[in-house]
């Protein structure tokens, strides 16, 4: 454990020294239209890039340990959920950062370390596990209201040493990153599977759930507008029926179609709500990149082999059945073609299928993966 603290602390640091060299350079790059002066990231384990490795307790969701990071620089386990890089990664490095914005808890110890890091790259809120909810796998996560809470605390900081207006001016040209529900709809699917109700209870439930978790939504992305956002990218739930851990509940290991339309459902209620804040906040200035997590799987799993694929239903890094049963620990089995696999493990993409995502949200066509625009678009509006 020692060894690792050491590794993921070194990389961490490494990464503040090179993005924030000249804060001056970066500021002057981004208004020139290089890339946006930061990225704040929000939402799950698909983001997270070593939160939940400074929160407490035993049954916090945790990638600190091998066979997670195999494929990062110096093979070190940094706390994300994946053989290496993941999406957030990505996107940084399409948007001109040298790295992902490093975890807010590595940072929030020292003000000048946390503002030097907003300054010159931003920060990462995201944590696995977590969801819209507060009750979403309660107590071991960062839920979506504290990583607010927590920008809060980010911003007062930044006010308190750039001035109001340009810690504004330079939130008014960030990127707001978001990633969030699908824990939030597990936890529901599994709830309503110990009750026996009927098609018309559980319409009821879904229509309910949708409802609050959209409430949720919303009211945080208007938080974030008053405290100075403008440019949001929100990527919405996957497939949640198709990742190893959901297709264990059938015999041949197909994919959960109750699941999916789940996530389907909400996928359709969070563009209806994007859509309308848009419309309400355009004269304040507010412009967003929707991306289709949901159709670009659907796409990658009705053609697997077009993009390299040979495995889009087992977990690389597991054991049992689909590599799903068991956790990716080390004493796990580990599969040697990696890049071939679209599941690291029963629930989050392999390295690969992070960057296949992140190339496809940042610059594919609008309105194929994207709407109303890209996330490349979005990075270099100006309001």
């Amino acid at each position: 454990m020692v060894g690792y603290r050491s590794a993921m602390a070194a990389g961490t640091v490494l990464c503040l020294l090179v993005v924030s060299s000249s804060v001056q350079v970066s500021m002057v790059a981004a208004a020139a239209g290089a890339r946006p002066p930061a990225m704040f990231v929000f939402g799950d384990s698909t983001l997270d890039v070593g939160n939940n490795n400074y929160l407490p307790g035993p049954g916090v969701p945790r990638a600190n340990q091998p066979f997670y990071g195999i494929d990062f620089p110096g093979a070190v386990a940094t706390g994300r959920f994946s053989n290496g890089y993941n999406i957030a990664d990505y996107l940084a490095k399409s948007m001109g950062f040298p790295c992902s914005p490093p975890p807010y808890l590595s940072l929030a110890p020292s003000t000048g370390r946390l503002v030097q890091a907003a300054v010159s790259g931003g920060v990462s809120y995201a944590s696995g596990g977590a969801g819209i909810f507060d009750s979403t796998n309660a107590g071991n996560n960062i839920p979506l209201s504290k990583q607010l809470e927590y920008f809060r605390s980010t911003k007062s900081q930044m006010v308190a040493k750039l001035g109001s207006r340009a810690a504004n001016l330079l939130l008014a040209k960030s990127v707001f990153l978001f990633s969030v529900g699908s824990n939030d709809l597990f936890v529901f699917a599994v709830a309503e599977q110990k009750q026996n109700k009927s098609a018309a209870e559980l319409k009821r439930d879904v229509a309910t759930l949708y409802a609050s978790l959209l409430s949720g939504y919303s009211a945080a992305v208007q938080e974030l507008h008053a405290l100075g956002a403008r440019k949001l990218a929100v990527i919405n739930v996957g497939l949640l029926g198709c990742v190893p851990a959901a297709r264990l509940n059938d015999a041949a290991g197909a994919c959960s179609g109750a699941l999916n339309q789940l996530a389907s459902g909400f996928d359709d209620a969070l563009a209806s709500m994007l859509a309308g804040l848009a419309a309400r906040l355009r004269r304040p200035g507010f412009v967003y990149s929707l991306a289709d997590y949901y159709g670009l799987s659907a796409a990658t799993f009705d053609d697997p082999r077009a993009v390299g694929y040979t495995d889009i239903a087992g977990a690389c890094c597991g054991g049992g059945r689909l590599g799903a049963e068991a956790p990716c620990l080390p004493n796990a089995t580990v599969c040697a073609n990696r890049d071939q696999h679209a599941f690291w493990d029963a629930v989050h993409p392999s390295q690969r299928g992070a960057m296949l995502t992140a190339q496809n949200f940042y610059d594919s066509r609008p309105g194929r993966y994207t709407a109303p625009i890209n996330f490349k678009q979005l990075a270099l509006t100006s309001l």
